[in-house]
């Protein structure tokens, strides 16, 4: 059958008119330098300074990147008055305390905080009212959103080519390379690789009633954890259920057994079915997704292709929500507000393993 083009599915992420806002990157980690600065400088956004703990690094980061100024330290370049949106690609530990600071600077218009946003769900109510309080408009760097089968999917939901949803799944046979960071905090996966596939089934379903989660420890992870292997169910009112299993031991992959090593997923309909096979755990991580979907009367699948692929073209489009939203004066597509239901997802979902119950979301947002 022909494939649909991508055009016609919306692959591609908005852009807003304006791509010359002067941006200041806080951090020089492999986020910044293999994702957030590649997409920008492709999608022509202009990244201004950037600043990190490690100085050397980010003179590195800037020269590959073509970045006019580094400063010495995080406080100069919130202090650099060029500076309009401030990215913050730091651990989850210390990025409250750069929003804190940030709040004071009336130049800085607009945040993109990683995800997770803080520690816990606490302090990602603390960083969106601090810039409430500030006027300064908060989004969240829940790239997934942006991977283009995810929005393909997204698309065909709209467009009822599904039909309702019955049931859907979120695969992932991957091994993260953890951040030395990790093994100080004591927490893995929920936080740093579940944490996107809640927020895609928010992105594609809305809010869930409630979420049942166990977890174990990964037998390869050396430090001490409990969320290594994580499986859930997410339950709809509607009755959909959305089942994630995110497995960072995939058997013995790097002790010498063949592997099978992807993050896939699959949304059931009553008129359809789309399923999709995410490229980031493949060799090289920028090979693109992809997606093949059928409803009732076609003869076979549709089999769109593009070149995008989540890392690193997904990070244009976190960047981009955020400068429309400035330019538009609304929401960002992906608010710090909005992310608090993420995050209690997040926090339902550790109650629920340490509790072996359900967890109703709600009962996490009237907790806080």
């Amino acid at each position: 059958m022909s494939s649909s083009s991508p055009s016609s599915l919306h692959v591609e992420a908005p852009m807003p008119q304006n791509r010359k806002v002067p941006i200041g990157i806080v951090g020089s980690g492999f986020i910044v330098n293999d994702c957030h600065l590649p997409a920008y400088r492709q999608a022509g956004f202009h990244a201004q300074a950037i600043a990190s703990r490690n100085v050397p690094a980010a003179r590195e980061v800037a020269l590959r990147h073509h970045v006019a100024t580094v400063h010495e330290t995080v406080q100069d370049l919130l202090n650099d008055k060029h500076i309009e949106v401030l990215d913050i690609a730091v651990p989850p530990h210390v990025q409250l305390s750069i929003i804190q600071e940030a709040v004071q600077k009336p130049h800085i218009r607009g945040i993109l905080a990683q995800k997770p946003l803080g520690m816990n769900l606490k302090e990602a109510q603390q960083a969106v009212h601090l810039c409430e309080e500030a006027g300064i408009t908060l989004a969240v760097n829940q790239n997934m959103r942006y991977d283009p089968s995810v929005r393909a999917a997204k698309t065909l939901l709209q467009g009822d080519q599904i039909g309702t949803p019955i049931l859907t799944t979120i695969d992932m046979r991957g091994i993260p390379h953890w951040m030395p960071w990790q093994k100080d905090l004591g927490w893995v996966t929920l936080r740093i690789m579940s944490i996107h596939h809640l927020d895609c089934f928010r992105y594609w379903f809305g809010d869930p009633v409630h979420i049942y989660c166990s977890v174990r420890t990964d037998p390869r992870t050396d430090f001490e954890h409990r969320d290594g292997i994580c499986t859930y169910i997410l339950e709809y009112a509607n009755g959909l259920r959305c089942v994630g299993i995110d497995d960072t031991w995939t058997g013995p992959a790097r002790e010498g057994c063949p592997s099978d090593i992807h993050i896939t997923w699959r949304i059931e309909g009553l008129r359809g079915l789309a399923i999709g096979d995410i490229g980031w755990c493949q060799d090289p991580y920028t090979t693109p997704s992809r997606l093949r979907y059928a409803s009732i009367g076609d003869p076979s699948f549709h089999r769109p292709e593009w070149d995008q692929s989540w890392f690193p073209d997904a990070f244009a489009g976190t960047m981009a929500q955020l400068l429309i939203a400035l330019e538009e004066g609304c929401e960002p597509a992906i608010s710090g507000r909005d992310n608090l239901k993420t995050m209690a997802l997040v926090e339902a979902a550790y109650r629920s393993s340490e509790e072996k119950r359900a967890i109703p979301l709600a009962e996490m947002l009237s907790d806080s």
